[in-house]
Formats: structure tokens, sequence, C-alpha cells
């Protein structure tokens, strides 16, 4: 009994698993809030990506996706004030492994996250703050994420 919670347990922050899924975290919202580089999330995501959000609803597939965001990147003045900012909530990042026979395949990801966004007098403001569940797969040596869920948005 053990040793299956264990398999289950949460990695250490300083493990190289919740490093470089935090790395990956940090490349997903830069690319997308700002820096919009595309191919920054194309090389992210897996094709089958699937994007649940408890106020927008789903998104099915890597190129229904990313192609909002890109019109956005298309529409955003270079060295203007970006849109809106996302933050990783300090100490609110978790990461679990998934393994099957004992081989890493995977992980959960999830943390809170909170939002700001540009008003019309262009000075931010507090958006949302909300939970996000990620699935990362390993697919060939590289991290894919498979799955996102973004829900429990509240005003701040």
């Amino acid at each position: 009994m053990a040793f299956s919670l264990v398999g289950f347990s949460q990695v250490a922050t300083s493990s190289e698993l919740y490093q470089t899924l935090k790395k990956k975290d940090s490349l997903l919202f830069n690319a997308a809030f700002n820096t919009c580089e595309i191919e920054v999330l194309n090389s992210l995501f897996a094709n089958d990506f699937e994007f649940y959000h408890d106020k927008v609803g789903i998104t099915d597939g890597k190129d229904a996706f990313i192609q909002p965001i890109a019109s956005g990147c298309d529409n955003w003045k270079d060295k203007a004030p970006q849109p809106a900012k996302r933050y990783l909530v300090e100490g609110s990042l978790e990461v679990y492994p998934l393994r099957k026979n004992g081989t890493l395949y995977g992980a959960i990801q999830h943390g809170v996250h909170s939002f700001e966004f540009l008003n019309e007098n262009k000075e931010y403001q507090k958006g949302d703050i909300a939970k996000f569940t990620h699935i990362w797969i390993l697919d060939e040596g590289n991290w894919k994420l498979k799955r996102e869920l973004s829900y429990n948005h509240q005003s701040q």
C-alpha cells in the first residue's frame, strides 16, 4: 500500500521533472501573452490537444486553440503594452508524475494563476484568478501539452 501511494505523490520542487514543467509553463504563457511566438506554442502542444474552460467551453485541437492567439498577435502592435498578463501564483505549482510499468510517460501539473487586462485607459486592472491543470505527455522525448483545464475563475 505504501509503495502505491509513493507513485502518486507530488515531486519535489527541486526535481528535474518539476523544473522542466515549470519552465514549459513559463514558455507557454510567455509565448501566448508576451511575445506572440506562435512557433513556440506549436512546439508545446500535442496535435490532439483539448482545452476545457469553465467560462469559454471546449476547444478541440491544437490548431483551433492556437489560431485565435495568432490572430490576436497579428493585431497587436509591436512595443504596445500587451493586452493581458498572466501570473503563476507563487508556491501554487504542483507536479505529479504519470508512469506505466515504472516508466515515466507524462505528468499532471496543477496550480493557480491570475490575470490582468488593459482597461480603456491603457492601465492594467486585475482580472480573474483561476485554477489550472495540465496533462503533459512525453512524445519521442519531448513534453507536449495534451489536455488543459482552466476552472474556478473568480474576480480578484
